[in-house]
């Protein structure tokens, strides 16, 4: 299929990348286990291995079938050349490092996965590298945050777990007018209720696990690049021999380059594979799990044992109007948080539970639920905690594509048991 054909997503999630001709008429993508790759003759690896070539050499470089999963997720976020990898986190470290140096700087909002946080405001510090963190849906502020050592801006179209939704097109504007990209992680959105390329972002990242795969078997990530900023500024001079060799893919060559094929993050083809089985059902799950969530979101709302609910589909929540505007009444995602009285009712509430799993894990196609006070955020101390809106009476819940009048009547039955 010509990813560039104006199918309708539907279709492209289904098709795009597709090339059953290629595969002895198998519709599946073949798994192509092979640590490298025969050449002919020796003037064909040399040239492979100059970049003149898009063959094979090294499962560490590249791999057939990870490279048809590249070449889905560029037809889905449409983009012009991706990257994937072992797992979410390696994407998010590896392009951010193809843009540091010691002594950088560059904004991000607060609003941040567990560990995005930790590599952040902790590893990055021991390279003298600086993290500017403020409020995600504060576009003044992340202006107010760039100065002349800031490299990029950094966000989540929906943060986790905080569920803000920034306006994407407003700071791409304002990180464009000083020089510098923005890089988004679109990982609980997906491409089906957000392309953050088409309101100004030019990096578009995914942790793969999660909705792409939808299936909980698969780990992975992915780097995206537009194609469309002009790495030639002032600000980037090392990009130099980046722009000679791939021009306006400069950057997801300095990613694969530099960082990826050196930090030996590379993504299994069996993963890969798995990802692509998740991907024919995207748009369906994404439909269901937004339904679900909504209907789950009107349900706890009224229960008298939930003292507050986060859902955008809520209209008094704070981010609902940029997200009926920025997902175009697509719906507002699949996750959603909630309280109750203390962590001794989150427990209670988790320990009856009967259908819904409790794992860490999100955009499974199963309900998951945890508590991230005690769980993922156990180590930090409460200031921090506090300053990503981890409450110890929080409950993260993904809402999976179940029935959801079984989903409540679980929800229902293991509320009763904290009263």
């Amino acid at each position: 299929m010509n990813n560039k054909h104006s199918y309708h997503f539907h279709t492209k999630v289904i098709h795009a990348g597709q090339s059953p001709g290629d595969w002895d008429g198998a519709t599946q993508p073949p798994i192509f286990q092979t640590a490298s790759h025969q050449h002919e003759t020796a003037e064909n690896l040399s040239r492979t291995f100059s970049g003149k070539t898009n063959d094979h050499i090294y499962m560490r470089l590249t791999n057939p079938t990870n490279r048809i999963l590249e070449e889905k997720l560029v037809a889905l976020e449409e983009g012009q050349g991706a990257v994937v990898m072992s797992s979410g986190m390696a994407a998010v470290t590896n392009a951010c490092m193809a843009l540091l140096r010691a002594e950088d700087e560059f904004v991000t909002g607060n609003s941040l996965f567990m560990s995005t946080y930790l590599l952040f405001t902790n590893v990055f510090k021991k390279y003298n590298i600086t993290a500017r963190l403020v409020e995600s849906t504060d576009a003044d502020a992340i202006e107010k945050a760039i100065n002349s050592r800031t490299r990029f801006v950094y966000i989540e179209t929906i943060g986790n777990p905080k569920m803000d939704i920034p306006d994407l097109a407003r700071i791409a504007g304002i990180a464009h007018s000083h020089g510098i990209p923005l890089l988004v992680d679109n990982t609980l959105a997906t491409p089906y209720l957000c392309r953050p390329f088409e309101l100004g972002a030019d990096v578009v990242i995914h942790s793969t696990t999660k909705y792409l795969s939808g299936h909980g078997t698969a780990v992975g990530g992915a780097v995206i690049d537009s194609g469309g900023f002009d790495w030639s500024g002032e600000r980037f001079q090392d990009f130099k021999p980046f722009i000679d060799r791939k021009g306006a893919l400069a950057f997801l060559d300095k990613v694969w380059r530099e960082h990826h094929i050196n930090f030996g993050t590379t993504q299994a083809p069996i993963h890969s594979y798995l990802t692509m089985i998740g991907l024919d059902t995207l748009a369906l799950r994404m439909e269901r799990h937004m339904e679900n969530a909504l209907e789950v979101a009107r349900f706890l709302d009224k229960r008298q044992e939930v003292t507050w609910i986060n859902y955008p589909g809520l209209e008094d929540h704070p981010s609902h109007s940029i997200a009926r505007k920025q997902f175009r009444d697509k719906g507002f995602g699949g996750m959603l948080t909630f309280g109750l009285k203390d962590q001794t009712a989150c427990f209670e509430f988790i320990h009856g539970l009967k259908l819904i799993y409790h794992l860490a894990n999100l955009g499974d196609c199963k309900t998951l639920v945890i508590h991230p006070y005690s769980s993922q955020y156990v180590s930090f101390d409460d200031p921090t905690r506090e300053s990503l809106s981890i409450t110890a009476d929080m409950i993260r819940l993904s809402v999976g594509i179940e029935d959801v009048g079984d989903i409540c009547e679980d929800l229902g039955q293991a509320l009763d048991k904290t009263k």
